[in-house]
């Protein structure tokens, strides 16, 4: 089988083709436009701003795939949850190249579709592969979803097999880093700004002058909550005042976000894998690119859940992305979920 993804559910236009053989994703072909720059002077994406690019971009991008048609088996696209004005320009694209090329149309939920990026054929070796073999993803599986606007744990019994145990109350942990980045004056996207300042800090071992709260980390429950982080980030920067606020500082207060952020992440990520006895933990979403995220999660499995196979991403599949979309549609299609084209709809607010 072979897929075609499309992908403009934010602010990345991409379109991609993966291939399935013998049940093995493989990405054929990835095309991602980014709109950052375009973005990082507001300090956030403008969703009227976003829809206009990908307007202006979805089609010279489909020109490199028209010669792929014939081989095209499906047409998968990402139809929420998301920003509607940017989910309505990939849905449109979707629907005339299902009509006029005669391809099934598949509608996908954005966040299945990070979780499937799990399942794409990888660079990166898994860090602690389960014990039947590298690669090999066995169910239950718990997979925490990590972006700007999901922060979720999802625990999955089969393929297509979804229930959400826990997530955010508040922000989600990407939309917590944009903003403490963003009083931090580190610039747009936060994650990466406040991981490069986190990583200039030489000195990790002394205990830090700057302390920040670990929000819900000792509730009972699997839910988060990063609301409360930043306005103790904006209060501690309030209190330094400008001339105690310099360079030193703005390192050490990168770090800690980084720290607490993720520690409350690996923490309710293992106690959720205790508790439903899972076999193997994923991440997915743009957050899983963060390299303390993947190192402590994994150091955590190695020492708490020995047993436990984990299972990343590569980086270029933890953003948006269409192979990601792609996968997602290849799942969807083994069961049959087909969307005719004139009743495909999308849903911003589309929830697992």
């Amino acid at each position: 089988m072979l897929i075609l993804g499309i992908e403009t559910s934010c602010d990345e236009t991409s379109m991609a083709l993966v291939r399935e053989e013998e049940g093995k994703l493989e990405v054929k072909k990835n095309i991602v436009s980014s709109q950052i720059k375009i973005h990082s002077k507001y300090g956030g994406v403008v969703p009227e701003v976003a829809a206009r690019k990908h307007v202006e971009t979805i089609f010279s991008i489909l020109e490199e795939f028209v010669e792929d048609r014939k081989k095209i088996d499906v047409v998968s696209v990402a139809s929420g949850p998301g920003l509607i004005t940017s989910l309505l320009v990939g849905a449109e694209v979707a629907r005339t190249i299902s009509y006029v090329w005669g391809k099934p149309l598949i509608s996908v939920n954005h966040v299945v579709s990070h979780i499937y990026a799990n399942w794409l054929k990888e660079k990166t070796p898994s860090p602690n592969p389960s014990p039947q073999g590298r690669g090999i993803i066995e169910f239950p599986a718990l997979c925490l979803v990590v972006s700007g606007g999901h922060t979720e744990l999802v625990l999955m019994d089969n393929f297509g097999k979804f229930k959400v145990i826990g997530r955010t109350l508040d922000d989600a942990a990407g939309e917590c880093f944009d903003k403490c980045a963003k009083i931090l004056g580190l610039g747009y996207p936060g994650g990466p700004a406040i991981s490069a300042y986190a990583d200039k800090l030489k000195v990790k071992s002394e205990k830090l002058k700057v302390e920040l709260p670990r929000p819900m980390i000792n509730t009972p429950d699997f839910n988060f909550s990063f609301s409360g982080l930043k306005t103790a980030v904006l209060y501690k920067v309030r209190d330094l005042g400008k001339k105690s606020f310099g360079e030193s500082v703005r390192r050490e207060m990168a770090f800690e976000i980084e720290e607490a952020i993720t520690e409350v992440l690996v923490s309710k990520t293992i106690k959720a894998a205790k508790k439903y006895k899972v076999k193997t933990i994923m991440l997915a979403g743009g957050v899983s690119a963060n390299k303390n995220l993947r190192k402590k999660m994994g150091e955590a499995i190695k020492v708490e859940l020995p047993n436990t196979g984990y299972q990343i991403p590569d980086i270029q599949y933890c953003t948006d992305n269409a192979a990601m979309t792609a996968a997602a549609g290849y799942f969807y299609a083994k069961t049959g979920k087909f969307t005719p084209w004139e009743k495909l709809k999308v849903d911003p607010n589309w929830e697992l």
